[in-house]
């Protein structure tokens, strides 16, 4: 349990962040990360270190919870309720450090936006969500090549405009 407790500081913020741009909103970013961090802890002995990095394996689980979230139009807590974990108490200081991260990031979501929609897919997906060229190549129908071009291309584009807000 002390090794996932390491694996929780290591991850929290870039877990919270991740929600924090898919959602725009601080407490449903902790509801989201609290149900991944249960699911992860839950599916922890199915974890194959061959397979992959443990972070991509756990965004790959945000991935399947913010999913769930968009289709049943709520945040599920099933992992918590099995593994018999309390239900999440939000501070208001709590959530206002959550919702800093939307700030610290807002000129790069407009930048983002900006992007021609192929650059800004393959940014998102790569950068932001972690997922493989290989993974990204059949969700966009591309090659890889061309996904890791759009991504040079974007995170040039992104560099430029920042570069030029500074």
């Amino acid at each position: 349990m002390e090794a996932f407790g390491l694996f929780y500081d290591i991850f929290e913020r870039d877990l919270l962040r991740f929600f924090v741009r898919r959602t725009g909103r601080g407490d449903l970013a902790a509801d989201l990360t609290a149900e991944t961090f249960a699911a992860a802890l839950d599916s922890a002995a199915a974890y194959r270190p061959d397979a992959g990095v443990a972070r991509a394996w756990l965004f790959g689980i945000a991935r399947h919870v913010l999913h769930d979230m968009w289709e049943r139009g709520r945040v599920d807590d099933e992992a918590r309720r099995r593994l018999g974990q309390e239900v999440l108490v939000l501070t208001d200081a709590t959530v206002e450090e959550i919702e800093r991260l939307i700030d610290e990031h807002g000129d790069l979501t407009h930048a983002l936006e900006d992007l021609p929609v192929d650059q800004r897919e393959a940014v998102r997906g790569r950068v932001l969500e972690d997922r493989s060229y290989r993974e990204l190549a059949v969700s966009l129908q591309c090659s890889q090549s061309v996904v890791r071009q759009r991504v040079s291309r974007g995170l040039r584009g992104l560099r430029e405009r920042l570069e030029r807000s500074l």
